[in-house]
């Protein structure tokens, strides 16, 4: 029904008022008495052979919600509730932002795919963390880090550590994000050097903490070889719990819909479908090359429960969804999370 009747209606609005549109839905429903137990009855997948222990973590299933779906933290009780086990929120900056001006987010249906250029929207670290005080679900929560538009590269650090530490006491797991394509600058943080920097900072004031939470890299799925070589060895230096591959694209190649109609769209990060075979051959050259010495979330073109098996195939150790959750609809972590007990996989 959600392909055939729901998705066609959402798709005729504006992709980012349908988004704030549904977020409004989920939480209305979930006020009915009732709702919860539906939910568990209809989306939840309950087995052991589902758990998982990544980086110290326990993940009720591998399947969870990529960061940008739920940037405030104003949905992530309402997500696990559709059987997901972990979710990201965020990019949270320091100082809160409107982002890029709107339009800035686009469906092509023919690739099952969209194009964004959002530019870390978000209320700041402070409204997110007093979202996230409010959490009521036992899913795993990440946060997904940023510096603000304005600061500049020389003073990203310092946005780094401030929103490490204004999340610190209300998220389990936290993942910089320099590979976004949708801040002007951003890309010149995966420089090594920059990288170095900013990890070894947010790694330092980890140590400080009363416990040491996983640090997490998210990887751009347009990074060559010896790029991702780099990565590896900025893991083994910096002593980072993970990665998570892969972010947006900048690339076009081999997509259906009308050239101009994308050029019209202009500069954005592309996700979806597209990003499947990319976000694959990068998971397995990292797993690969580094032996396995970390565990990889892997993101990218995950639509259907045999894109996920592929992933995990691959050496990813948990999977998330993004566009392929709006492409597919509510039922897709349980479809994932069947698939995977049918598989074996472990």
């Amino acid at each position: 029904m959600y392909k055939t009747i729901i998705r066609p209606v959402l798709f005729w609005f504006y992709a980012e008022d349908v988004h704030h549109f549904v977020r409004f839905c989920l939480r209305l429903f979930f006020i009915i008495p009732g709702s919860k137990y539906l939910a568990k009855k209809l989306f939840l997948v309950q087995d052991k052979r589902l758990e998982r222990e990544i980086f110290g973590l326990k993940f009720s299933n591998p399947v969870g919600i990529a960061a940008g779906f739920d940037k405030d933290a104003t949905m992530f009780n309402e997500l696990s509730y559709l059987g997901f086990g972990h979710i990201e929120i965020g990019t949270v900056t320091p100082i809160g932002q409107p982002g890029n001006p709107k339009p800035r987010l686009f469906r092509l249906p023919k690739d099952n795919a969209l194009i964004n250029r959002m530019g870390f929207n978000n209320g700041g670290v402070l409204a997110a963390a007093e979202n996230l005080k409010k959490r009521k679900t036992k899913a795993i929560i990440g946060a997904n880090l940023g510096k603000n538009t304005l600061t500049p590269n020389e003073n990203a650090v310092d946005d780094y550590v401030a929103v490490f530490d204004g999340l610190y006491e209300v998220a389990d797991y936290f993942v910089v994000n320099i590979s976004c394509p949708n801040i002007s600058d951003l890309h010149e943080l995966q420089d090594q050097e920059h990288l170095e920097a900013i990890l070894n900072a947010v790694m330092e004031r980890n140590k400080t903490k009363p416990k040491l939470k996983p640090v997490l890299l998210k990887v751009s799925p347009d990074l060559n070889d010896a790029q991702l070589d780099e990565v590896i060895t900025v893991i083994e230096k910096t002593k980072i719990h993970g990665l998570i591959a892969t972010n947006t694209s900048v690339s076009r190649e081999g997509l259906i819909t009308d050239k101009e109609k994308v050029k019209a769209f202009a500069n954005g990060g592309l996700s979806g479908k597209p990003l499947n075979k990319r976000s694959t051959e990068v998971i397995q050259y990292l797993h690969k090359n580094s032996k396995g010495a970390f565990p990889i979330i892997a993101v990218g073109g995950i639509l259907t429960a045999e894109d996920a098996i592929e992933k995990l195939e691959a050496g990813a150790s948990l999977v998330q969804v993004y566009t392929g959750f709006i492409y597919e609809g509510p039922f897709l972590a349980k479809r994932i999370n069947k698939a995977i007990l049918a598989s074996g996989l472990r």
